[in-house]
């Protein structure tokens, strides 16, 4: 028997498909894609580290040809599917039937160049039938859908190259541009300059309560006074808050009621006579909404449910693999014959034939460049199965989301909604003779159709229907009615609601930007790279955002265009249609053509124009003429009103910054706070409010004797000398252990303990002062989780795992995270509580996210570290060095987390500066490269460098960038930087020996 293997993208999806499998067929998971770009310097093949374009990963000169890397955390996977594709007769590639599907089953085929017969397998549900089907009706790799990819993968290389390092130089470091995400950004920051220049209008109108002669009651509402329509919020002008002009610059004629007046009004037509002056009824049909794509299911699963994005598709992810629900990635609303009869049956056994349409509902899609997969989102197989029978098999979130799929799939082929709207006019005056008017309106549902199964919006059908219908009597024209009541009610304009992820996506979609399968991950990112925060189901833009916008915007206005961006899917879809070819529009887009300046001149020509302190200005409405100014700093957003500045809270979204506010803000520490002198040495005690927070130090030398953190519960303006005092005998010694001092430490992810080269976190900052050997010993018997820190305090949840180690959720320095023990998966803005998340989930997002703690630098190679002496101040060497001077003072530099070795590589190239200035009389510098001092211990002592050395210092060793690069933007040569950076060295060794570390 021939032994066929297939390749599918997960394991979720390998599991459900080799059930319908029989004998000779091996189902394995690429789990996504086995190679991409290089992401960093470290990926690129030694063969090509000397190539100029290598880091950039695309040959520009060489038809943009990309140079694909497997990735570290893959290689072993792709070794095992090698061997299997070696033994194999046979290789079918089963990958999605889309783009990224198609690029991952070429990928494949390349990197494990198989002997035998290769196969390429598509289907759109994971069903015995579908399966079957498929494996008879193979077909080739579409090449055309390859080069889309590969097209598409240049283009947001090229974007991200070319223009985030703009944003690094001009802005901010660590901050990203992309093709999609800077114009999602740029749309959430336009929504939220039009709320802050809002200004709000006010009204006030009367609701009345009126009687018929039989007793019956029905609302009305105010709308004329004197032959003058009154004022209503659209009357308003929202930048203004005053009644608009009409086109001959005067205001519209309308009323607008004072309080005073609309209470006075109120109370003359309490109980007056009305006259029915019209009465008209209507007939009104409505049409079932059509079955779901992507974008309308994350709306309504946002709407209905409460999902975020990335949530709704996480869990159609899982019942798509798990054989439930077609292709979750399509913007095609068309159903399968197969998919139709389905429909219309379960409407005839459930509802009865009055509510089954005459004829099979078609749906087209609106998009003239619908593509990915070739169906709407719908229940799976020849025959749906009912919510109800899935709920013991399905998780919550799963079984919701199928429940709303199964809904809206069987309502696509209902028949119309049909009732009547009702508009009744009712007549008056005021006992001074003044004409009054008022309206009321009612809608009826004379039957119900596809409502009676599915209401957008709504989880509760029948509650809806109830909702939508607001019956009037049956009214006739020179009827009288009472005014049994009126109420006078105030109004105010809104500003225009902020984006949630329903309607970025919904907004995206309308100006043809993005595809199915980018939504969920563009709403990701702008998050992950704090251009946007949630608040609520807002999403609020960042100070960051309005600058890095502002900048795109103002400079290189054709990157975040929305039309431009518009034609860039529609081109990609012209090259998956063999219509275009990728290399022409790659050159055209990059380098330019007769229509226009590419990509890369355009930023060399731009990049002298920017001013980096204009774009980082941002000038805010409710602001103007104060003196105060937004800016957005290397450190964060601040205020600035000549010398004084402060940092504005990360919690405090833009259009809720006042002039008030500011001021205040403003009038807070932000210098030197002088608390007292300390008894024993004599030396000032003084607060500070710093860029990482507020601290105390010692002594008003720079650098200071001595410096500490508050604790997050301390408050700058009421601290006490005594307090103070306290907070500066840390870092404190807590005894010996294993023959190794144990160290009581407050660092930047928290409280923790220090022996040698082991630590382990604490849960209570008060704990530093009070914990004994006994109580850090325990500590350090706990178990660590590796890259994340201690395991002394107990998970968060524990989320089970068939077959494998439980995960944990646990808080780590970064946020929550979840882990096996293997891998890391940290949760992000919006799954933030990890409350929620099912077993499922956890399993999903590890998976798709888990990630193998990064292995510290020069961690295996090292002798142990050297035990700390207190009364020395010095630290001294487990073992002897027969390292050079010069190359154990880097070594000493060298971080074990990522970006390390930036410096370490600057000071290796340093040779002269090192040898005018020896490091042999230092003697923290003569330390063995084990002692290797982190980034964690080395940035409290920041203080002792000059700006330019902590830009330098920071820029390298936080966001892991090389010194070479780094140096331009802050106006340095190369060989001064480097020189600086080994002197940046010293100071930080020679503050951490005197701090007694």
């Amino acid at each position: 028997m021939p032994n066929t293997l297939v390749i599918v993208e997960s394991p979720a999806k390998a599991r459900t498909i080799e059930k319908y499998l029989g004998k000779g067929y091996t189902v394995e998971s690429s789990i996504g894609h086995i190679r991409d770009l290089p992401r960093s310097a470290a990926e690129i093949p030694e063969r090509y580290k000397n190539e100029a374009w290598a880091r950039l990963g695309l040959n520009v000169e060489d038809d943009f040809r990309p140079l694909y890397v497997v990735s570290a955390d893959k290689k072993g996977h792709v070794a095992k599917l090698k061997k299997l594709a070696a033994a194999a007769d046979e290789l079918i590639l089963a990958t999605d039937d889309d783009r990224e599907g198609e690029s991952i089953a070429w990928h494949l085929l390349q990197e494990l160049r198989p002997r035998g017969v290769v196969k390429r397998m598509v289907f759109h549900e994971i069903t015995r039938e579908a399966i079957q089907a498929a494996i008879a009706n193979p077909r080739e790799i579409d090449t055309n859908l390859v080069e889309a990819q590969e097209a598409r993968r240049a283009l947001d290389r090229l974007y991200g190259y070319e223009v985030s390092p703009v944003l690094w130089r001009k802005v901010a470091p660590k901050l990203s541009a992309g093709r999609v995400q800077s114009v999602a950004t740029r749309l959430l920051v336009q929504r939220e300059w039009e709320r802050m220049r809002f200004v709000s209008g006010s009204w006030w109108d009367i609701e009345a309560t009126c009687l018929t002669a039989d007793g019956t009651s029905f609302p009305a509402r105010l709308s004329e006074l004197g032959g003058v329509r009154l004022a209503q919020g659209r009357d308003f002008d929202p930048a203004t808050g005053r009644l608009k002009l009409d086109a001959g610059g005067k205001p519209a004629t309308v009323v607008t009621l004072s309080e005073e007046q609309a209470k006075d009004l109120a109370a003359k037509l309490t109980g007056s006579r009305l006259t029915v002056a019209s009465a008209e009824e209507k007939p009104f049909t409505q049409k079932p909404y059509p079955p779901f794509i992507t974008s309308t299911l994350q709306q309504e699963g946002s709407r209905k449910l409460g999902f975020g994005a990335q949530r709704t598709m996480r869990a159609a992810q899982k019942l798509y693999e798990g054989g439930y629900i077609t292709y979750m990635r399509t913007d095609s609303p068309n159903l399968s014959a197969e998919a139709m009869n389905a429909a219309r049956s379960q409407v005839k056994a459930m509802y009865g034939d009055a509510y089954l349409s005459p004829q099979p509902r078609i749906y087209a899609a609106k998009s003239k460049n619908a593509q990915e997969a070739h169906e709407a989102i719908r229940p799976a197989g020849s025959s749906f199965r009912t919510p109800d029978s899935l709920r013991s098999e399905l998780d919550s979130d799963g079984w919701r989301l199928y429940d709303l799929i199964w809904k809206r799939t069987v309502a696509s082929q209902m028949a119309d909604a049909k009732g009547r709207r009702m508009q009744v006019r009712l007549s008056g005056e005021t006992p001074d003779g003044q004409k009054v008017l008022l309206n009321a309106s009612g809608r009826a549902i004379d039957f119900p159709g596809f409502l009676r199964a599915y209401v957008e919006g709504s989880d509760d059908p029948n509650a809806a229907l109830e909702d939508r219908e607001v019956i009037l009597p049956p009214l006739r024209v020179n009827e009288r009615v009472t005014g049994e009541k009126m109420s006078p009610g105030g109004h105010e304009t809104q500003p225009p609601a902020r984006y949630t992820e329903a309607s970025l996506v919904q907004g995206l979609e309308a100006q043809g930007i993005g595809r199915p399968s980018t939504y969920a991950s563009i709403i990701g990112t702008i998050q992950d790279r704090g251009y946007a925060a949630k608040k609520g189901s807002a999403l609020i833009p960042t100070w960051t955002a309005f600058a890095t916008s502002a900048l795109l915007e103002h400079h290189f206005g054709r990157l975040v265009d929305y039309d431009f961006t518009a034609k860039m899917e529609e081109d990609l879809d012209e090259i998956a249609g063999g219509r275009q070819s990728r290399v022409p529009y790659l050159r055209s887009f990059y380098l330019g053509d007769d229509g226009g300046m590419g990509i890369h001149p355009l930023i060399e020509a731009q990049m002298s124009a920017i001013d980096a302190r204009a774009v980082a200005t941002i000038d805010v409405p409710k602001l103007a003429g104060s003196g105060i100014e937004v800016r957005v700093g290397r450190y964060g957003p601040y205020l600035s009103r000549g010398e004084i500045k402060a940092n504005i809270p990360a919690e405090l979204a833009p259009d809720e910054l006042t002039l008030p506010l500011a001021t205040d803000l403003l009038s807070r520490p932000s210098g030197d706070h002088p608390i007292g002198t300390d008894p024993e040495s004599g030396l000032p005690v003084i607060g500070k409010a710093g860029r990482f927070g507020p601290y105390v130090q010692l002594g008003d030398t720079n650098p200071p004797t001595r410096t500490a953190s508050l604790f997050p519960g301390d408050d700058l303006n009421t601290l006490t000398l005594e307090r103070a005092l306290k907070l500066l005998t840390l870092p404190r010694l807590v005894g010996t252990s294993e023959g190794q001092e144990v160290w009581a430490l407050n660092g930047k992810f928290g409280p923790y303990l220090k022996r040698g080269s082991d630590s382990r976190s604490i849960s209570s900052h008060e704990g530093l002062f009070t914990i004994d050997i006994p109580g850090a010993e325990e500590a350090f018997r706990q178990p660590r989780f590796k890259g994340r820190g201690s395991a002394v305090a107990g998970p968060l949840k524990t989320f089970e795992y068939p077959d494998r180690t439980a995960i944990l959720l646990r808080s780590g320095r970064f946020g929550p995270y979840l882990t096996d023990g293997e891998r890391n998966a940290t949760l992000r803005k919006g799954e933030e509580s990890g409350a929620e998340l099912t077993d499922a989930d956890a399993r999903s997002i590890l998976e798709e996210r888990g990630k193998e703690p990064q292995k510290k630098v020069g961690a295996k190679k090292a002798p142990p570290k050297s035990a700390v002496t207190k009364s020395a101040g010095a630290r001294k060497p487990a073992s002897k060095s027969k390292a050079p001077a010069r190359k154990a003072a880097a070594t000493s530099l060298v971080s074990r987390e990522p970006g390390g070795m930036a410096i370490h590589s600057a000071l290796k190239s340093a040779k002269p500066l090192a040898k005018k200035a020896p490091v042999k009389k230092t003697a923290a510098l003569k330390a063995p490269a084990k002692a290797a001092l982190s980034w964690a211990d080395l940035k409290p002592f920041l203080g002792v460098l000059s700006e330019q050395e902590r830009s330098l210092v920071t820029a390298t060793r936080e966001q892991g960038r090389k010194v070479e690069d780094v140096a331009p933007g802050l106006g340095l040569d190369v060989k001064k930087a480097k020189g600086m950076a080994l002197q940046a060295s010293k100071k930080l060794n020679q503050a951490f020996r005197e701090k007694g570390a």
